[in-house]
């Protein structure tokens, strides 16, 4: 149901009543809520958040360029804050495309995406760079504030939690993306599992396996985000000596290489089934 938001919802004992803001009102034993960090289904269930800025704002665009970028994502370490490249699908005109991910100190970041686009378009150069060629930018600059959120619960009666409405971490090194999708087939998982054994999917007691299964995972990534970005969002130099050799030690040493590999891929730890290509 598209363009409807939900206005309100009721917990009864066999199942929650979902009120929308058209009128309409839906039944469901289970309500999920995956509706952005600032989550209103999450403020509607009473789940209070553990949150602080740090005065980051990541800029988001798109950037058409002249040569194609085979798939290929980087990522800069800068002392405002990251730099990502993430590539796109070439648009029907065949223009080569990426979008990109650009941290600043939110006052910088104000300033470049309210401001001359000339000026704007120079400072994306000098982080760019022209390997893929002549850049322009192909729609507007926004710049969104970042900060870590992580919700104090991640289930209620017959509610539960999942991606940026859970945890809103840091963009560095984009783990958010793979915390959401580890959240979709854990919680798929442990609903399934629930219905085979003729239990209620939405029982708090079924809902707090889910919890248990992502309220460690989740804080370990945040904090892990929240720590790179402290460290590498900085020009301090016995900091950047510190980090300049333990990245030089991962480079050298394959078996821990292909650890980090692991972790930022989201594969590490208890991995639910979804994920790992099995059925549930």
């Amino acid at each position: 149901i598209e363009g409807v938001a939900v206005s309100a919802f009721d917990v009864n004992g066999a199942g929650i009543t979902v009120h929308l803001a058209d009128g309409a009102t839906l039944k469901a034993r289970l309500l999920i809520a995956a509706d952005g960090v600032n989550s209103k289904l999450r403020d509607m269930a009473g789940i209070k958040t553990v949150k602080w800025d740090y005065g980051q704002s990541g800029i988001v665009c798109t950037v058409a360029h002249e040569r194609p970028h085979n798939g290929r994502a980087e990522e800069h370490f800068l002392p405002a804050g990251p730099f990502a490249t993430l590539p796109l699908k070439s648009d029907k005109d065949g223009t080569h495309r990426s979008s990109i991910v650009w941290v600043e100190r939110s006052e910088d970041a104000e300033k470049l995406v309210d401001g001359d686009d000339l000026v704007f378009e120079h400072e994306l150069e000098q982080r760019f760079g022209l390997k893929l060629g002549e850049i322009r930018v192909a729609d507007r600059p926004r710049a969104w504030p970042l900060g870590l959120t992580i919700a104090r619960d991640f289930v209620a009666p017959r509610i539960a939690l999942a991606g940026d409405a859970a945890h809103g971490i840091h963009p560095i090194a984009g783990q958010g993306l793979n915390l959401g999708f580890k959240d979709v087939a854990a919680l798929a998982e442990v609903v399934v599992e629930a219905d085979r054994l003729g239990q209620d999917i939405g029982a708090l007691d079924v809902l707090e396996r889910y919890q248990q299964w992502r309220r460690f995972d989740t804080l370990q990534m945040g904090i892990t985000t929240d720590v790179l970005n402290r460290l590498f969002s900085n020009d301090i130099g016995p900091l950047r000596a510190v980090r300049d050799i333990g990245l030089g030690l991962v480079e050298r040493m394959p078996r821990l290489k292909d650890f980090f590999i692991r972790q930022a891929s989201g594969l590490s730890g208890d991995t639910p089934k979804l994920l790992k290509g099995e059925a549930i």
